[in-house]
């Protein structure tokens, strides 16, 4: 098989129609089949069911057992190692699949693939791996993968950020009630640990207008939790400018009539206004759940980290959010081990967690990303030091969990019932605040919201039982 790069811009009917005819003589079995896992954030799981949408075009069906599938495709992640390897470690498991069954394709795609070292390494030592691409390189998957099985060369296509947000792309969603809509894309933050700006880009809006229509139409569809998404969401409108900030595009998708609920991530602090908060407690749809990763509660950690806000400023926002919606939930993200992070640094972080109380974390031990500035910095703690405060930091968070989810006892939730659990005889879905309430009932229920009476906790789970509707 030979090598070749590929640069390619949009895909059209022509190409679709040509792969599915393709694909009908080179299944196995009735019909060709895909199987798609997605690693990461859930912008990557957005950008799998705008991929699948494509891979339905052309007339696929879907597995989720990849020995039955004639094409398989990782979306990657690569913000922490331990993602990177397990991509690696499941890709060299296809090696005798790919063996016995030559016609099989194998594409990855997502962040990974925009770091020229794993494109190097995926070019040198797994050559049974077809199709690589970035991100960026989204739309064009059909026109990519017609090179492949056409011209028989193993394609990878990176790079490609035109500062253009791609409109009107095929989706497959994979939830029944709860959908992704990405409004943006693209960071501009240059956190010191992260990797994003370099493999997702600048930052790109979506016009408001393609953004409300989609909206409309899943809220038609009948979704009833919805979550916004972009790598920094308070950004959204920075540039181009449409004229329309964050905070007023929800005020633009709040006025679409229905009953559903609005969720958003990932919010940084430093773009977290008063108006967005005000926003929130003043709407009809927006849950009162707002995930701001503060990393670090040491002020020079932050200043390390490239954050842009220091400890009381973080304080400041979660206290005007309790003024202004004393029901909030707050969750978090939290990074332990930073480089050159001491002991009496980490218990900075400690102390914020114990201060704020929040519904959940996100924990995470420092892994270093090669490129980002903090990857060259001197990291003197061992792993196993880390390891232990990661600890540490878990059983204070375990022991605030356990205090706000205690409280909720007694108290009336408003839930979105997502899915039935045949082994416990329960129902199980989701408050407004974004924590799981398990509770007996018909699962005819799914996919509504209800009323249910929190009577038992369990660190952050919650048990109930319904309330039955007023005049039963």
């Amino acid at each position: 098989m030979s090598e070749s790069l590929f640069s390619a811009a949009g895909t059209d009917r022509q190409t679709i129609e040509q792969l599915r005819q393709i694909f009908k003589t080179r299944k196995r079995g009735e019909v060709p089949l895909a199987f798609v896992h997605t690693y990461g954030c859930q912008q990557n799981v957005a950008d799998s069911e705008h991929i699948q949408g494509m891979l339905l075009q052309m007339g696929f069906a879907f597995t989720q057992d990849a020995e039955q599938a004639d094409l398989i495709l990782f979306n990657t992640c690569a913000i922490r190692e331990h993602a990177e390897d397990r991509v690696f470690g499941n890709v060299g498991a296809l090696k005798n699949l790919k063996r016995r069954c030559p016609e099989v394709l194998i594409v990855l795609c997502g962040c990974m693939m925009e770091q020229e070292h794993v494109a190097e390494r995926i070019k040198k030592s797994y050559p049974y791996v077809s199709l690589v691409f970035g991100p960026h390189q989204i739309p064009n998957f059909p026109k990519l993968l017609f090179t492949c099985v056409t011209q028989h060369e193993r394609v990878f296509a990176r790079g490609g950020e035109t500062g253009e947000v791609p409109e009107g792309l095929p989706i497959r969603r994979e939830g029944r009630f709860k959908a992704w809509l990405s409004v943006m894309y693209g960071c501009d933050n240059f956190c010191s640990y992260c990797i994003v700006p370099y493999v997702r880009g600048r930052e790109r809006s979506r016009n408001p207008q393609a953004v409300l229509s989609e909206f409309r139409g899943l809220v038609e569809a009948g979704y009833k939790d919805i979550t916004l998404l972009g790598q920094n969401v308070n950004s959204y409108g920075k540039k181009p400018d449409y004229g329309v900030n964050f905070a007023q595009l929800l005020r633009m998708l709040d006025e679409v009539p229905g009953d559903y609920r609005i969720r958003f991530m990932t919010s940084h602090p430093k773009d977290c206004t008063r108006e967005l908060l005000d926003t929130m407690a003043g709407s009809t749809h927006i849950a009162h759940h707002l995930h701001l990763p503060f990393q670090s509660g040491n002020d020079r950690i932050l200043k390390e980290m490239n954050r842009h806000y220091d400890r009381a400023k973080y304080l400041e926002l979660v206290s005007y959010a309790r003024r202004v919606m004393p029901d909030i939930s707050l969750t978090s993200d939290v990074i332990v081990g930073f480089p050159g992070e001491t002991y009496e640094e980490f218990l900075d972080t400690v102390s914020l967690i114990q201060e704020v109380e929040f519904t959940s974390l996100f924990t995470f031990i420092y892994s270093p990303r090669r490129g980002t500035r903090a990857a060259s910095m001197p990291d003197p703690v061992p792993a196993k030091e880390k390891s232990r405060w990661f600890q540490e930091l878990c059983k204070a968070q375990e022991a605030v969990a356990a205090r706000r989810c205690a409280a909720a006892v007694g108290t009336v939730q408003r839930v979105l019932v997502e899915e039935e659990i045949p082994k416990k005889g329960l129902l199980t879905g989701r408050t407004g605040g974004n924590v799981v309430v398990d509770f007996p009932g018909d699962p005819a229920l799914c996919g509504t919201f209800q009323h249910v009476r929190i009577t038992n906790a369990r660190n952050w789970i919650l048990t109930g039982e319904l309330v039955p509707p007023a005049g039963d």
